[in-house]
């Protein structure tokens, strides 16, 4: 699988992505991704693959040192449970060590539905840290993952 950066041309087949996984509109993508296809604002990771079925998107953390913030990971369902998600998510962890980033956080629901997402970030590493109850609406939690990317020395 090739896993690349998110260029202009991509958007509107990311667009039908997301609408086809009902994270969030697909129309709010233009404005998510503008600052990064501008190189402008703060350190943004953007990435795809070559068939463009597929989107990964993480941000630095302000006021910290080295931590990152997976913000959305999107495959076509036609596409899930072949291991891009998991290829996507991999890239991002290469690509964040390579710039000397030392944590990756992930964040989601802790409603019922949500449980497989929860599994599929433990099965790669991502160990849970917090929860803010209420978070999202009554009743809907909101559920930190970690996952460290640099080895301490030693």
């Amino acid at each position: 699988m090739t896993i690349r950066p998110l260029a202009a041309s991509d958007l509107a087949p990311l667009r039908a992505v997301i609408d086809a996984t009902g994270l969030f509109p697909g129309d709010l993508l233009d404005e998510m991704a503008a600052p990064h296809l501008r190189s402008e604002g703060p350190p943004e990771l953007w990435l795809t693959t070559a068939e463009v079925t597929a989107i990964a998107y993480a941000a630095a953390e302000r006021m910290t040192e080295g931590t990152w913030n997976l913000l959305l990971i999107a495959v076509h369902p036609d596409r899930q449970r072949q291991g891009t998600g998991a290829g996507l998510v991999s890239a991002v962890e290469a690509r964040l060590r390579e710039a000397g980033a030392r944590l990756l956080l992930v964040e989601t629901s802790g409603l019922d539905e949500f449980e497989p997402t929860r599994a599929f970030y433990r099965a790669l590493g991502f160990m849970e840290e917090g929860r803010i109850r209420d978070y999202y609406k009554a009743g809907e939690d909101k559920i930190i993952f970690a996952k460290p990317l640099l080895q301490a020395a030693g």
